[in-house]
């Protein structure tokens, strides 16, 4: 499998604008407004990969750091507070927005990822497996917690290596290919079985009465859908405290429309609401091949 680096320090990869190679150069990220978080496995270097294609053409350009569905100052959080609390509210970061609410007559409370610090939260055998990545908190104008929300935000995982395409941006913005891939299977080993414990775990918060917002980019959301058997397998229900909401992200624009010297935008492609227990249920329901398959190829790899 072969695959380039699409986006790098959140520009793609044929800008050659000044603002994409100060970007580069100074390693930052443009969708936090700092240093980029995202380090390689052994080395700990700044990568500064946002995203990645497959080399056969016509393959999407596919996000694989969460940083970048971070775009337009944290614009996923603004629209899943929208649409879970069905009012426009200012965010605030954790206690800060008890006082904000008072002042303003209601605020959004966000933990997660440096905005309120950690909630502490009770372990699971030693593991802290009820952890999501955001929490937005509705507080009313007194100030007192009305209800709240959960998002988990999904980016691709990489196989393979990257660092001679990541090696040759840095030196002239030539674009080379790698070894770099999907890990596709996380879909079913991880994300999946993710998505099930939280939100059975949500659905016992008096609070929460929305369930949990999973936010992905498109061909994640579209590798899950496969995964369950279709959408007719996890159809669609009203919100409610068990629900799983499907936000799947790509780009807005295609990268032609845009010119250079500027970041391509993130846009919701495409919403689904369903049940954490019709997603259990499709999950569980494994589709088998037909009987012998083993046997079959043995012989084939034997006899011809």
């Amino acid at each position: 499998m072969a695959g380039t680096i699409s986006e790098f320090f959140g520009y793609r990869v044929e800008d050659k604008s000044k603002i994409s190679l100060k970007a580069a150069a100074g390693r930052k990220c443009p969708f936090l407004g700092t240093a980029c978080t995202k380090l390689l496995g052994r080395t700990r270097e700044i990568s500064g990969v946002c995203a990645i294609r497959q080399k056969k053409a016509g393959s999407p350009s596919v996000i694989c750091c969460p940083n970048r569905i971070y775009a337009e100052d944290y614009k996923m959080l603004h629209t899943v507070s929208r649409m879970a609390f069905a009012t426009e509210l200012p965010l605030y970061a954790g206690r800060a927005a008890v006082a904000k609410a008072k002042s303003n007559g209601g605020a959004v409370a966000v933990f997660g990822h440096g905005w309120g610090g950690e909630l502490r939260l009770p372990k699971r055998n030693g593991v802290g497996s009820y952890f999501v990545d955001w929490v937005l908190a509705r507080l009313d104008g007194m100030g007192q917690l009305v209800d709240f929300t959960a998002v988990e935000v999904q980016t691709i995982d990489t196989t393979g290596k990257y660092s001679d395409a990541r090696k040759a941006l840095k030196k002239d913005r030539s674009i080379v290919s790698d070894t770099v891939g999907f890990n596709w299977e996380n879909v079913a080993k991880r994300i999946i079985p993710q998505l099930i414990y939280k939100g059975q775990v949500l659905q016992r918060e008096e609070l929460c009465k929305t369930g949990l917002y999973f936010v992905c980019p498109m061909p994640i959301y579209e590798r899950v859908l496969t995964r369950l058997g279709g959408k007719e397998k996890v159809p669609a229900f009203p919100t409610q405290p068990a629900a799983i909401h499907f936000l799947a992200y790509d780009y807005a624009k295609k990268s032609s429309d845009v010119t250079f010297g500027k970041i391509v935008p993130l846009d919701v492609i495409e919403e689904h609401c369903t049940t954490v227990y019709k997603i259990q249920e499709a999950f569980s329901a494994i589709s088998l091949p037909d009987g012998n398959v083993y046997g079959n190829a043995i012989r084939k790899c034997l006899y011809g």
